[in-house]
């Protein structure tokens, strides 16, 4: 049975998750995950939220993977152009996203990812959307309640940094993802053992979020 044919929420469901997701993003009484603990959705925005020290991060090159080649080498979709932007605003100048863009605009989350602060976000490259049959990824996209729910589950409270990234994090949506790996290979599995992804460009920073863009798409348990 595809990923996608998992039990729809209402949108009203996914709206809940994703607003108390988004409180516990703004909380200041949370702790951030450790390198094998688990990221608690009240975690508190780390310090390099601000666009001058994102933009410092990404100058020295604390980005890693084999699919960071592809990022532009400047202009508003390079790595230094995105520490400038929130997520949103900085996914969209960055042409390995695209598909991800046109997703969170169908959901109309452009404004809240926008306006979070201090997340980690799992963003998957246009080739890993190419994978999902264009039926099925077309029906998704028209259904606004199943799409903000697996968008939302590439989100995770809090800023990790690399060393922090291993570990089973809870996500806006409420699901859990489990990081595996060290150094610049990381490993992220979803809802099932078989819904896995590879971190091809980590430590990604945006004004107000970390990224990991990743080479498949995460699917919620049904």
């Amino acid at each position: 049975m595809s990923v996608f044919t998992a039990r729809r929420l209402p949108v009203a469901l996914a709206a809940l998750a994703l607003a108390g997701g988004l409180a516990a993003c703004s909380s200041s009484s949370g702790s951030t995950a450790s390198g094998s603990g688990t990221t608690s959705a009240a975690s508190s925005p780390m310090a390099s939220d601000s666009p001058s020290m994102a933009a410092s991060s990404a100058a020295e090159g604390a980005d890693f993977g084999s699919a960071c080649s592809a990022v532009p080498a400047s202009g508003a979709g390079s790595f230094t152009g995105m520490a400038q932007d929130p997520v949103a605003t900085a996914a969209s100048n960055n042409p390995v996203l695209s598909t991800l863009v046109t997703a969170v605009k169908a959901a109309g989350l452009v404004d809240t990812l926008n306006n979070a602060q201090g997340i980690t976000v799992f963003a998957p490259t246009n080739d890993a959307f190419k994978k999902i049959p264009a039926a099925t990824l077309n029906s998704v996209l028209a259904n606004k309640a199943e799409l903000t729910k697996i968008l939302t589950y590439h989100v995770i409270s809090g800023r990790l940094s690399p060393d922090q990234l291993a570990g089973t994090h809870t996500t806006l949506n409420g699901g859990t993802v489990t990081v595996t790996g060290s150094g610049t290979n990381f490993t992220v599995t979803g809802g099932s053992a078989s819904n896995t992804a590879s971190v091809v460009c980590g430590n990604v920073q945006t004004a107000n979020a970390t990224v990991y863009i990743i080479d498949s798409v995460l699917m919620p348990a049904s």
